[in-house]
């Protein structure tokens, strides 16, 4: 069984623990309070359990020349990329009210580290799991640093192989055993063919004592649901109130309704997975009385004979007799009635048939 930690306070993830889903809010709140807080609602009304965001310290992420170069996009926010992304970024101030107002409404607060600073930012402000982002899943000197802060980790693998991936693997869990990998695409929206959910599988053998996740940036549920049925432990999808809005991220982000439908999907595929084990359940019993089959006399058999298979016959019969899956077992016992043909052979007549008939 896959290694259960708690991710956050009161919520175990992996093992049978439910899926964990993460309701991915990132920068679609346009920099816009009144909208990040409408989305953090959003997430808890349909359900998901964790709310998260971007933070960026954002000298700490790009070099000068990034910040100043021009950015004409149609999302842009502003002349320079720079000017954008100031645009998109909560304060620290903003970032307490935000995580304030998710324990208010209850619902988990987190954010995305997107540098050094931003981690200590959000440590600082005790946010229960700190997510990596798959820019910086290949950034062992964060990676390293992250770990030892003792937090629960949530790493995505966008744009990583799996050489790169075992490296992450050892270098996390060389300072903390509690952490997640989920499988992730960077590209936005994606496509089918790009979703890759076979790696999954792969995650599982290659490190099958931590969850392994998913995390989609794909149009509607039907594949991150896929993904919960191949045992995916936590499910990110970033989310909007507007598919149409300013952003390069709202296309592959879910809606109201999308979100509360991918909750709902989950949990019911969770109910359908079952425990592994095959057996007649109870609500199989109905069924099994009026069409399951056991064994009948084909000929009409005297007392004292010696059953041999061309004597049986399996039907449908009324009252059940021997399973028919025991036919075989008959064969060489001798039966202590006579048995009218197409009669049921019943357990007790047959002599050294230590099965009783199934009930």
């Amino acid at each position: 069984m896959p290694l259960q930690f708690e991710l956050c306070p009161g919520r175990m993830i992996g093992g049978n623990h439910p899926c964990f889903i993460i309701a991915e809010i990132g920068q679609n709140h346009q920099g816009d309070m009144k909208i990040a807080k409408e989305m953090i609602k959003m997430a808890k009304d349909c359900g998901a359990d964790c709310a998260k965001f971007q933070k960026s310290e954002l000298e700490y992420k790009f070099n000068k020349r990034a910040l100043e170069r021009p950015y004409t996009s149609k999302n842009s926010w502003g002349k320079t990329y720079g000017e954008h992304k100031r645009h998109l970024e909560f304060s620290h101030e903003q970032y307490r009210e935000l995580q304030k107002y998710a324990a208010e409404v209850g619902i988990f607060f987190t954010a995305s580290g997107m540098d050094e600073k931003a981690v200590e930012f959000l440590h600082k402000i005790e946010v229960p799991f700190f997510k990596v982002g798959s820019g910086d899943t290949n950034n062992f000197p964060y990676l390293e640093k992250t770990a030892k802060k003792g937090r629960p980790m949530v790493v995505s693998s966008g744009m990583q192989s799996m050489e790169t991936m075992r490296r992450v693997y050892k270098t996390v869990k060389q300072h903390n055993e509690n952490f997640a990998i989920l499988q992730c695409t960077s590209a936005y929206p994606l496509e089918a063919e790009d979703v890759n959910l076979r790696v999954i599988t792969e995650y599982q053998k290659e490190f099958p004592d931590i969850p392994i996740g998913y995390s989609g940036h794909e149009s509607g549920i039907s594949i991150s649901v896929a993904a919960v049925a191949l045992g995916a432990k936590v499910i990110e999808r970033h989310i909007t109130l507007d598919k149409k809005a300013k952003g390069s991220d709202h296309e592959a982000s879910l809606v109201h309704s999308e979100l509360a439908e991918l909750v709902r999907s989950i949990r019911l595929v969770e109910r359908a997975l079952g425990s592994g084990i095959k057996q007649m359940l109870p609500c199989e019993k109905a069924c099994h009385d009026k069409l399951g089959k056991s064994v009948v006399a084909k000929v009409k058999i005297p007392k004292g004979t010696v059953l041999t298979l061309d004597m049986l016959a399996v039907k449908v019969a009324e009252p059940m007799g021997v399973p028919a899956e025991d036919i075989f077992q008959l064969v060489g016992k001798t039966v202590t009635e006579e048995v009218e043909e197409d009669e049921s052979l019943l357990s007790e007549v047959v002599d050294s048939y230590g099965k009783k008939a199934k009930s």
